[in-house]
């Protein structure tokens, strides 16, 4: 089966795809890595660039022999994941880039990364995790899966916050984008507040060989939210 690489964003980690490890797994070689210093890595140094990251990631899959693989990368990770494609275009087979961007400093978030360190620093991990990961929702902490992804959060170190918030920042994909040679798959829900659709649209219409699906009723964390749908869309796309 074709190896499928999933990449988490900032306050992620492998965990958050619980929901779609069974049935991706009846048609690839899933592996679904956590980054340094979030979920079960948080014991590990923290990494404050974004090409960095990619590094690491690449670096992970060659020590676990995965040559040619499809790429999925979330939010943060769906940055890693365009560094990824641009590093190792003979590797990635086809990419998804997943609620995410090309522009780092995140225009239109529901507030400014500057705030969102501030606030950590002076919060503390816990009390930011559960706030932002309320915002990946439509329906705020009402939602279903909103406590298992609040938990994930709060696995997170503040280091790894805090350096991949100046990752984020000091990052853009955007000079890259029509030199991206993958089939490309652009997954959002309508609802996203931290990626605004003029993000998504970039990478649309600068993609070569991009496709667009834009889940409706969902916010930053469609695969929590509508995970069926989700999974659904990436098993037709794939296969």
């Amino acid at each position: 089966m074709k190896p499928l690489v999933l990449v988490h964003g900032l306050m992620g980690g492998s965990a958050q795809w619980d929901l779609q490890l069974k049935a991706l797994s009846d048609h690839f070689g899933v592996t679904a890595l956590d980054l340094p210093g979030f979920g079960r890595n948080r014991h590990l140094p923290a990494i404050s660039r974004i090409d960095e990251l990619a590094d690491w990631v690449l670096s992970a899959l060659r020590d676990k022999g995965i040559e040619q693989y499809h790429l999925l990368g979330h939010s943060m990770g769906g940055m890693i994941v365009q560094e990824i494609a641009r590093m190792d275009p003979g590797g990635v087979q086809r990419l998804i880039l997943y609620a995410t961007g090309a522009i780092g400093v995140l225009p239109g978030r529901f507030e400014t990364i500057d705030e969102s360190k501030a606030r950590v620093q002076s919060n503390g991990v816990k009390d930011t995790a559960s706030r932002i990961a309320a915002t990946w929702f439509w329906k705020n902490e009402q939602a279903t899966n909103f406590k298992a992804c609040e938990r994930l959060a709060q696995m997170a170190s503040m280091e790894a916050i805090q350096a991949g918030l100046d990752a984020m920042k000091n990052w853009s994909g955007t000079e890259n984008l029509s030199a991206l040679p993958q089939e490309t798959l652009i997954i959002c829900g309508d609802r996203d507040r931290t990626y605004s659709w003029e993000q998504t649209s970039l990478l649309w219409s600068s993609i070569p060989n991009a496709s667009l699906s834009v889940i409706p009723g969902c916010a930053h964390a469609v695969h929590l939210e509508k995970p069926e749908l989700f999974t659904s869309v990436l098993v037709d796309y794939l296969l």
